[in-house]
Formats: C-alpha cells, sequence, structure tokens
C-alpha cells in the first residue's frame, strides 16, 4: 500500500515537474520573442502638432490621430474611478493579471453556456496596455499568452501611475478619439475637469465596444452601458446611493465640438508643413507634439487674400466673357439639376458670396435666374456689362447692349449678389451680378525687410482650386524687375545717378548659329543721353544692356547670385534684362536687402519651434541677447542687440538704388501707386510678350512682391504689363496695410551728400527748373556740366571719385 502511494506522489511530481517545465518552455518560447517593454517607460504617444500665427492663433494642426495627451497626474479622480470600476477594479492590487477577475469570468462563461449572452473577459489594464502598444488585436491563445508575459513584465517595470497614464491616453473611444481627453471633446465638448459623473460612467463604458454602445445610432444601449458602470462605481464605494441616482437620471446628450476657429492662410501653412517635414521628418510632425509659432500676420495675410484676387478678378473682366460653366437643358426640372451639377473648386473659399444660378429667361434688360436652394433673381443689364465675348486674341468682343448677347436660357453661371451703385444706392432685392473665376494666377509675399519673417503669403486666387504656389514653386523670368541689381552694380562700379547713358540701338552677336541679338525699349523708341535715373524709373532696356555690357555681365551675375535671385546666373548679356528663372519669394528677398541698408537677411516663415515639453529646437532669431528673457518690462529701455548680418552691399549703393526706386513710384511706371502719399519704392517687371508681370516694392519696414501670369504662360494681353496688372494689387495693399502706420521716410546712411538736381537731365539745378529732386552722392562725385556719354565704346573720365574707378561724373559714350 506503502509502494503505491510512493508511486502515485513520484508520478505527480513528475507530472507536475513536467507540467512545471513544460510551462517554463512555453514562458521561454514566447517571452524570448516579445517586443521590448522597457520603451513603455519613455513612451509619448503621438499628439498633435499645432501650429500659430504670430498673434498666437491657431493656424493648422498636423496628426494621424487628433490625440490630446493629458498627466495622470491632472485627471480629474472621477475619471480615474470611472475606468478602474468599468475595466479593472483591482488594478492597484493585481500583479499585472487579475486571477480572482479570471476565475470569476471562468465561472460566469460557463453558467451562460447555451445563452445569447456575450462571454465576458478578464483582461486588466495592464494587459490592454500591453496588447495596444506592443501586441496586435489578433484574437488567439498565442497572444493571450504574450500579453499575459508582458502584463507581468509591464508591472515590474513601470510605476501602477504610468501604466495608467499610458492607457486613458491610448485608448480608443470611437468618434476618432484617442485617449480620454479627446473623448471628452468629441462627444460632450468639455474639458476633462468639466465632465459629470454621469459623462465620465458613459466615457468608461466606451473601451470594450465603443460601437455598440454610440449614443447617436444607439441610445439605449449606450445608457444601459452608462448606467452600469455608475452601478459598479457604487459597488466599489466611489458613488453614494443618491449620487448614483443623479447620474442615472441625467440624459445622455451628445454636444457637437465646436469648430476650432484657424486662421485662413491656406498656402503659407502648406509651405510651413512642408518645411517641418524638410527639418524633422513626417513621424515628428504627425506625432510629435510640435507647437510651431509662425511669422504671419493675419491681418496683412486677410489683406494679401483679397487684394490678390481683386486684382487678378480686375485682370478678367478687362479681358471678356468665356461662357457659362454647364447648361440645364431640361429647365422644368432646374432645381434638381441644379443641385446635382458640383460646384468649381474653390468657389466656396475664394468668393464665399458667390453660387450658382441657371438662366431660365431673357429679356433685353435682364436674365432671369434661379440660383441654389430655389432662390429666384434677376442679372440686371448693368451687373454684366463686363461681359464682352472673350477671344484668343486677349482682344474683347463689341459692347453688350442686351442680355442676350451674353446670356440664353439654360446658362448655369456664377452669381454674387449685386451691390450698390456707383450713387451709393443699394440694389433692388433678388438682383444679381454675373461673375467668372479668372484663369490668371497670381502671387503675393509681404515680409519684414530687416528680419525676413514673412509677414502673409498667398500663392494663387484659390487654394481649393489649386494647392500649386506661385510664390515659391513658380520659376518665372523677373524681367525689368532685376534691373535693379544691374544699376546696384554700377553704382558700386562708379557711376552715380546722374551718369548719362546713351539710349540708342543697341546690336550683338551672340555667335556662331545664334544670329544678332538686337533689344529694344517697350515703346520702340529711342531717347538719347539720358541720366542713370531715367533709365531706371522708365525701364530703359537699351540702357540696361549698355551698362551691363560696360561693368561685364560676370559683375552683374555676382550681384544676382550674392542677393539670392538666381543660384547660377548664365553669363549672357542678355540675363541683364531679366531673362533667368527666379522665384517671387527669392525676389522679394533680394530687395528686402536693398531697403535694409544691404543687409543679408534669409526668409522664414517660422519664428520658433517647441518640442511637447516646450523645450525650444529651433529659433529662426539666433542674435544674442541676455536681456531679452525673463526680464519684467518696467519701463526700461529695450536690451541691445547686436547686428551680426552680413553686408552684402555697401549701403550708400543701396540707398541710392532705393531712392532711384522711389522715383519710380513717384514718375515712372509705377507711378499709379504715388495716390498712397507715402514714401514708397519699387519696380514693376514685364517679360517678352507679356507673359508675366511684377511689382516689387517697399516702405522702410515692409516689402511687398507681387506677380501675376498664367500656369500655362501665355500673353497677358497686347497693353497689359506690370504697371497695369501688378501695380493696382501692390497699391491696394499697400494702401491698407499702411493707413494706420505713420509716414516715415527711407533712411540715408552716412557717407553720402544729397544734391538738388534736375531730375531729367542729372546736373545741379538752376532757378527756373520745374523737376527738382534731392538726389544722393558719394563725396566727390556730385555731377558737373563736364560729362560724356556711355555708348559702350569707350569711357570718358572727368574728375574721377579716387576711391573708385573712373566713373564718378561721367557716363558712357
Amino acid at each position: 500500500m506503502i509502494r503505491w502511494l510512493i508511486a502515485i506522489v513520484l508520478s505527480l511530481l513528475v507530472l507536475v515537474l513536467a507540467g512545471a517545465g513544460a510551462v517554463l518552455a512555453m514562458l521561454w518560447h514566447y517571452g524570448s520573442t516579445l517586443p521590448d517593454y522597457q520603451q513603455l517607460a519613455d513612451y509619448e504617444p503621438p499628439t498633435v502638432t499645432r501650429v500659430h500665427a504670430g498673434d498666437g492663433r491657431l493656424l493648422a494642426e498636423f496628426a494621424r490621430e487628433k490625440r490630446v495627451f493629458v498627466p495622470v497626474a491632472a485627471m480629474p479622480k472621477r475619471i480615474i474611478k470611472a475606468f478602474l470600476s468599468a475595466e479593472d477594479k483591482n488594478f492597484y492590487s493585481h500583479p499585472g493579471i487579475d486571477f480572482l477577475g479570471v476565475a470569476r469570468a471562468i465561472v460566469t462563461n460557463l453558467s451562460r453556456m447555451g445563452t445569447d449572452q456575450r462571454p465576458v473577459g478578464a483582461s486588466t489594464i495592464t494587459q490592454q496596455v500591453a496588447k495596444n502598444f506592443l501586441l496586435t488585436n489578433e484574437v488567439s491563445i498565442e497572444r493571450k499568452i504574450k500579453e499575459a508575459i508582458l502584463a507581468f513584465r509591464i508591472e515590474r517595470a513601470l510605476s501602477k501611475e504610468r501604466i495608467l497614464e499610458l492607457y486613458l491616453n491610448e485608448i480608443y473611444l470611437g468618434y476618432g478619439s484617442y485617449g480620454v481627453a479627446a473623448a471628452a471633446l468629441n462627444y460632450f465638448n468639455k474639458a476633462l475637469d468639466d465632465l459629470t459623473v454621469a459623462e465620465a460612467a458613459f466615457l468608461a463604458g466606451l473601451p470594450k465596444a465603443p460601437a455598440n454602445y454610440n449614443p447617436v445610432r444607439r441610445p439605449a444601449a449606450a445608457r444601459a452601458r452608462r448606467d452600469y458602470v455608475i452601478g459598479r462605481m457604487t459597488e466599489d464605494g466611489y458613488l453614494t446611493a443618491p449620487q448614483a441616482e443623479a447620474a442615472r437620471a441625467a440624459p445622455l446628450e451628445v454636444r457637437r465640438r465646436d469648430d476650432t476657429e484657424f486662421v485662413d492662410a491656406r498656402f503659407f501653412s502648406e509651405e510651413v508643413r512642408r518645411e517641418l517635414i524638410r527639418r524633422y521628418g513626417e513621424e515628428k510632425l504627425y506625432g510629435g507634439g510640435l507647437s510651431v509659432r509662425t511669422t504671419l500676420d493675419p491681418a496683412l495675410q486677410a489683406l494679401a487674400d483679397e487684394t490678390l484676387r481683386a486684382g487678378l478678378l480686375d485682370y478678367d473682366r478687362r479681358h471678356g466673357w468665356r461662357g457659362p460653366v454647364a447648361r440645364i437643358e431640361a429647365l422644368d426640372r432646374w432645381e434638381t439639376a441644379l443641385a446635382d451639377l458640383a460646384r468649381p473648386d474653390g468657389l466656396d473659399e475664394a468668393r464665399p458670396g458667390w453660387r450658382m444660378a441657371v438662366v431660365l429667361e431673357i429679356a433685353d434688360t435682364h436674365a432671369g435666374i434661379g440660383t441654389e436652394a430655389g432662390r429666384m433673381g434677376y442679372i440686371p443689364l448693368a451687373g454684366m456689362k463686363w461681359a464682352r465675348k472673350w477671344r484668343e486674341s486677349q482682344r474683347r468682343g463689341p459692347s453688350v447692349t442686351r442680355a442676350s448677347d451674353v446670356l440664353r436660357p439654360g446658362d448655369v453661371v456664377l452669381v454674387s449678389p449685386a451691390g450698390a451703385d456707383k450713387d451709393g444706392k443699394p440694389a433692388p432685392e433678388g438682383a444679381f451680378a454675373l461673375e467668372q473665376i479668372p484663369e490668371i494666377q497670381g502671387a503675393l509675399v509681404a515680409m519684414d525687410p530687416h528680419t525676413g519673417r514673412v509677414l502673409a503669403m498667398t500663392g494663387g486666387f484659390s487654394y481649393g482650386r489649386s494647392e500649386f504656389n506661385r510664390a515659391t514653386q513658380a520659376r518665372r523670368q523677373p524681367g525689368s524687375a532685376f534691373k535693379p541689381f544691374v544699376y546696384l552694380a554700377a553704382l558700386d562700379a562708379g557711376f552715380t545717378p546722374s551718369s548719362l547713358v546713351l539710349d540708342a540701338p543697341f546690336v550683338i552677336d551672340q555667335g556662331p548659329g545664334l544670329g544678332r541679338w538686337k533689344p529694344s525699349n517697350y515703346s520702340n523708341k529711342f531717347y538719347g543721353p539720358s541720366p542713370m535715373r531715367i533709365g531706371i524709373e522708365n525701364s530703359r532696356n537699351l540702357m540696361t544692356v549698355r551698362l551691363a555690357q560696360n561693368i561685364g555681365i560676370d559683375a552683374v551675375a555676382r550681384y544676382a547670385e550674392r542677393f539670392g535671385v538666381v543660384e547660377k546666373l548664365p553669363h549672357m548679356l542678355s540675363m541683364a534684362l531679366g531673362a533667368a528663372e527666379t522665384t517671387l519669394l527669392d525676389l522679394t528677398t533680394a530687395y528686402a536687402m536693398l531697403v535694409n541698408g544691404g543687409k543679408r537677411v534669409t526668409p522664414t516663415l517660422i519664428d520658433r519651434v517647441q518640442d511637447r515639453h516646450g523645450r525650444t529646437e529651433f529659433r529662426h532669431e539666433t542674435r544674442p541677447c541676455d536681456g531679452c528673457r525673463g526680464v519684467e518690462w518696467q519701463g526700461q529701455p529695450p536690451p541691445a542687440v547686436p547686428d551680426n548680418r552680413e553686408q552684402v552691399a555697401d549701403p550708400r549703393s543701396a540707398y541710392q538704388i532705393v531712392s532711384m526706386l522711389q522715383g519710380v513710384v513717384e514718375r515712372g511706371t509705377g507711378r499709379r501707386i504715388s495716390a498712397i502719399g507715402k514714401p514708397l519704392a519699387g519696380k514693376t517687371g514685364t517679360t517678352n510678350d507679356s507673359l508675366d508681370a511684377w511689382f516689387i516694392g517697399f516702405s522702410p519696414d515692409l516689402v511687398v512682391g507681387v506677380f501675376a501670369g498664367f500656369d500655362g504662360p501665355r500673353s497677358l494681353g497686347r497693353d497689359e504689363t506690370g504697371s497695369s496688372v501688378a501695380v493696382p494689387i501692390f497699391r491696394d495693399f499697400m494702401q491698407a496695410a499702411l493707413k494706420e502706420r505713420p509716414s516715415i521716410p527711407f533712411r540715408i546712411p552716412p557717407g553720402l551728400r544729397m544734391v538738388r538736381v534736375n531730375a531729367d537731365t542729372g546736373l545741379p539745378a538752376r532757378p527756373g527748373d520745374r523737376h527738382v529732386i534731392r538726389e544722393a552722392f558719394r563725396p566727390g562725385t556730385e555731377p558737373t556740366a563736364d560729362r560724356a556719354v556711355l555708348d559702350g565704346s569707350a569711357i570718358g573720365v572727368f574728375d574721377a571719385d579716387p576711391d573708385v574707378p573712373n566713373r564718378g561724373r561721367h557716363g558712357l559714350y
């Protein structure tokens, strides 16, 4: 008998050892291939990168998961208690697996066999963390074993608070909500601190199956689940009976999350997104929780959008009507047919008041229309007078004398509510104006010339219509807008604004098989010897080419490359007239370095980037300033900040160019701008066949560039130039932007003498001269009557400036 007992005991012992060995082997087998759980100690969940405008308003958010991370210490206790009651009431006492809960689940599931009730689980919060962070959602015994092993390991490596923090910020709760903070916003439009007990209980009931407890589609199930969690909280001692009763009585109301207010600057924010990807990569952008402060001025951005669109619309109207956007033949069902038509891309973004309409009837004096939403109205003849027929030649058809000249029944067109007439009289009820989305595109950039901070950027008529940013991505020929850099090189070579240059025919042999190059002025006229200032004010091509030939195209190339207009300028004389392609942002930055005294600036859309912990990772402003941080403002003088910007041009020459460009606005191709009545300067640009129109200009503290042209380059029209297309946009922008700002003159650097000269001749002013200006000269280079004229063949030298090549008072003859 004893031997039998010994045999049984030994057999049991062998079985136990074998079982233990099998368990150990299984644990080794599955445990050796598990992911590293130690990474959870430093885990930071993917969070939203937020981009802010210069005034702190939200500009954009970038994320794959709209998650809001909240440290567990900052979470309200009722949230934590609700989740513990619903998911893991023994969380603070078990080692990762709740063995009592497992036993209870086994008993419960056995009792439910043969019924329609769902099996219950016993996964702890720690097991869910293991599954969500380190494993897959695969339903298998193998995954459950791995989950259990990881749960034990995680419990040994992390504190309970850290495990709970990971869980509450990672769990998916439906409605696109990752984490409890995002769920509180998406379900109840509340912060965590504002949630009621009933709302906290509802959220705590969601992890098992968010879709099954959707409060909109399945309100009864959602309420039952909430009440179940309230009951569990009561059993666990977190709620009193009266508190539980009040929570159950509370209605379950979902409140739509308030729309986040964004500054509307989509071209700008997309450019910021591209820069952040270049700097940090997609993973960090979409999950790193960066805080980005940009340079954007929302007021200037809104102004840039509006003035660019208005200018492009003005141009488009000057060139006529291209026809309806669609046609509806069955007018007896026009409402349905109109509703089925797709709205033009970007329409709501660019012109919110515009809508689609179908022409229902035609009379001589008006067209009867039906608009979206079934509203009836009419377009008076005055509202379509501009719509002369468009022709390929860019010349319009005959004048519109009756509505049938433009429209016919069935035409689907764009309309806007008619505004007041020229006398201010309001339009009659139901009156609309005919509209048309322009084909022409353009861009506008506004920049602080002293820092390179881009204050506004719009890259087209509508981002929704085309995401291509014409301020940064379109490389176009700048035409005459390049000329200031030729003239700057000439000034540094010894010329003065009064140097005479011959404006006469110019022919150059370009080499074998290339023929002769014969540049001409826009007017196709010749003006004889003229001061350099006149050459830039009136954009004389022949004078510019003569200057470039004399100083050498190599010198012109050095200045173009130094100012960042182009990376490498081909050494051909035609480049002096702006034949090399550049971007609006690059050219605007180059002009900024003229008005700021020849200091290098780098354009930037980003002031500062901080990581999720508030540590600064990037700052555009790198100048040292010990007195700028951690100082309370008490009226003391501002701290001195060193100016360590590279000097790229002599500040005296830079000012001379600024003064000459001021003449462009006061007397030259940009004189439409002079109506603003404040110190402004700039230069127009028009390329061959009027393919591109430019104006780059500035006040002492704001530089603005405007470009207009078709994406597929074609002529803007025979009479269209930078002066007619780009200048009005610049003028309207600057008029509004500078309205509340004081009138500040351009800053004159030391080392110059201001001399009164005759603007037409460049000679010292005499009594009775009509066009007298104050011209800037380096001492010793003031003009005298004994000047020669530059024709490119020889140089006459008279009283030369000893500090520069012998061209101080002469010209080329």
